[in-house]
């Protein structure tokens, strides 16, 4: 089943001049996509469902600003983007500071134990291409969902990341071979 993306101009000119109702029909129309572009993204649903919420809120708060020189959903799919990556790059620091706290306090991180790759009880992970992507850093993951599924250009990507074209290409060349990897170590099996 195929769900249109396409919204008649009327309501994109409602939604402009501030009508709820059609604030609301946008929201409708959009919400699993957006949700499901940050649930890949980010892989927790308490996160993507921020993303969403977040996402709206500046749609609302941005809609006048639309020129209508593409889709809506072009529009509305980049504030997405956005917004995941800001919340990737948000609980980076957050971690990164956690680590140091617990460093400071003479404790040991997860991170550092080695369990890396192992499923809860030890052993390691069954692979498979869901479970393999998981296993890509949030940095990774993002930058393949966005190019093989999204369709973002590597530019398109480097924009939204605050990084160089490189930047991108390198990432997804890294996450294509580790996920083959992970994939042709899980067919030895």
């Amino acid at each position: 089943m195929t769900i249109s993306l396409a919204v008649p101009d009327l309501l994109v000119a409602r939604a402009k001049s501030g009508d709820l109702e059609a604030l609301e029909a946008l929201y409708r129309a959009f919400e699993t996509p957006v949700y499901n572009l940050a649930l890949r993204v980010l892989r927790v649903p308490e996160d993507a469902e921020d993303v969403l919420q977040e996402t709206f809120l500046e749609v609302v708060r941005s809609i006048k600003q639309y020129r209508a020189e593409g889709h809506l959903w072009g529009w509305i799919r980049q504030i997405a983007t956005s917004k995941a990556l800001m919340r990737i790059r948000h609980d980076r620091v957050r971690e990164t500071e956690e680590w140091h706290e617990e460093s400071g306090a003479g404790g040991t991180s997860e991170r550092t134990s080695g369990t890396a790759g192992m499923s809860p009880s030890g052993v390691p992970a069954q692979i498979d291409l869901e479970r393999a992507f998981e296993r890509l850093s949030e940095t990774s993951r993002a930058v393949v969902w966005l190019h093989d599924v999204e369709g973002y250009t590597h530019e398109e990507i480097a924009e939204q990341m605050g990084k160089t074209v490189s930047f991108s290409k390198s990432q997804l060349a890294r996450a294509h071979a580790r996920l083959r990897r992970m994939l042709d170590e899980g067919v030895a099996r």
